[in-house]
């Protein structure tokens, strides 16, 4: 039995709330991996290293998202997963070498990803129930949190602040804050004859697909928030605090576009939306690549991240809308763009190194020109949004059910 429509709206700002909690943490923690490298003694190639493997532990364990989800029920399962998630925050700054710290940090991508694919299938669902987009404007409140969060670190790092008392503090609260909004989300529970999900599977051939999209996406942001700042200062020859500037405004700029995102994807449609994105990230590409001065790479930069804001959400729910286990679908989307953010920065900084900058950029680019070419792989989400049904072999009860 489908929920009322006013617990589905309730339900939308709750998992809303649970974005902006997932963002918060990854926000704190950025802002102190200067004092984690110094506290466990690294050079900046065993920090490299060792970040890693938070991309390794998340691509490893979100496949087993949707049979903790199957077991549990959707509420309980993102209620322990995004528990896990908040309190991981924590581990970073307790490991005193390497070798703890590359633990930690799988520990922490692993949570993060269980707690992503959770909260991203439960989004899908209630913009099936609603019939409208929704997912630019949650993964706008993930931005949000993000950008909380890092200012609470900025905050903790100029008094000068332990980071395990700071993460510790943040941990507590985050986690009592995601108890209590989880009490308002969805809660799908399987049909009794549904066949739980295996632990460990390939996604469908077409969450490949639309995870090739999100790549050209995700490759785009990891390299203008990685080396914004690089190119201004290297390349330009910007002021430290003008390069700085540049990575904090395309943030801005891809958390106000994903917040404003769903009107226009409503308006449009997805496919559209995604071949306009990809025509103004390639526009901001050729931005970088050509400026002479600052402030026309800030608006290179800044274009590229409305370009590609609305882009990952869309695959998300392109996903979830494809087939008949959403979990097992946003799993491999989120697998896919995973990995992009983790070659990202290493193979823009590899191409420099043997080429420039300017050449990088012309890589990002050209893979963003993906966006306008594939944006039709999509389709499923457009089809999605008009779907008002009950979900596929699954009973949804609301939050008080």
């Amino acid at each position: 039995m489908s929920p009322a429509r006013e617990e589905v709206r309730r339900a939308r700002y709750a998992v809303a709330a649970v974005f902006a909690v997932h963002g918060s943490v990854t926000g704190s923690f950025a802002t102190r991996v200067p004092w984690i490298r110094e506290h466990a003694g690294l050079s900046a190639g065993q920090l490299g290293f060792a970040l890693a493997f938070t991309a390794f532990g998340a691509a490893c364990a979100m496949p087993l998202a949707g049979r903790v989800t199957h077991r549990f029920g959707s509420r309980a399962a993102l209620r322990g997963l995004l528990a896990m998630w908040t309190l991981a925050l924590v581990l970073p700054s307790l490991a005193p070498n390497l070798v703890t710290l590359c633990l930690a940090l799988f520990a922490y991508g692993a949570s993060s990803g269980m707690a992503d694919v959770a909260m991203n299938a439960l989004g899908v669902e209630v913009e099936r129930l609603l019939g409208k987009s929704v997912m630019s404007g949650l993964h706008g409140m993930w931005s949000a949190g993000a950008l909380t969060g890092s200012a609470a670190g900025t905050l903790a790092a100029h008094l000068g602040a332990d980071a395990r008392v700071h993460f510790a503090l943040a941990a507590a609260v985050l986690t009592v804050l995601g108890c209590v909004v989880c009490a308002w989300v969805l809660d799908v529970q399987p049909a009794e004859d549904e066949e739980p999900p295996p632990r460990f599977a390939l996604p469908p051939r077409s969450a490949l697909l639309i995870g090739a999209v999100g790549f050209c996406a995700v490759f785009a942001e990891g390299a203008t928030l990685d080396w914004s700042a690089v190119f201004l200062r290297d390349r330009l020859d910007s002021s430290a605090g003008l390069a700085a500037s540049a990575t904090t405004g395309s943030m801005l700029t891809m958390a106000v576009a994903r917040i404003a995102g769903d009107a226009v994807v409503n308006r449009f449609g997805a496919v559209r939306t995604v071949r306009a994105g990809g025509v103004l990230a390639v526009l901001g590409g050729l931005l970088i690549v050509f400026a002479r001065h600052p402030a026309s790479a800030m608006a290179g930069f800044a274009l590229m991240g409305l370009g590609i804001a609305v882009v990952v959400p869309l695959c998300f729910a392109a996903a979830g809308h494809a087939g008949p286990r959403p979990s097992q679908a946003i799993a491999g989307v989120a697998t896919v763009t995973y990995t992009s953010g983790l070659i990202a920065p290493s193979l823009i900084g590899g191409v420099a190194q043997a080429t420039s900058l300017m050449v990088s950029f012309c890589v990002v680019s050209a893979l963003a020109c993906g966006l306008a070419l594939f944006a039709g792989v999509l389709r499923a989400a457009e089809r999605g949004e008009g779907a008002k049904a009950e979900p596929r072999g699954a009973a949804v009860s609301g939050p008080h059910s």
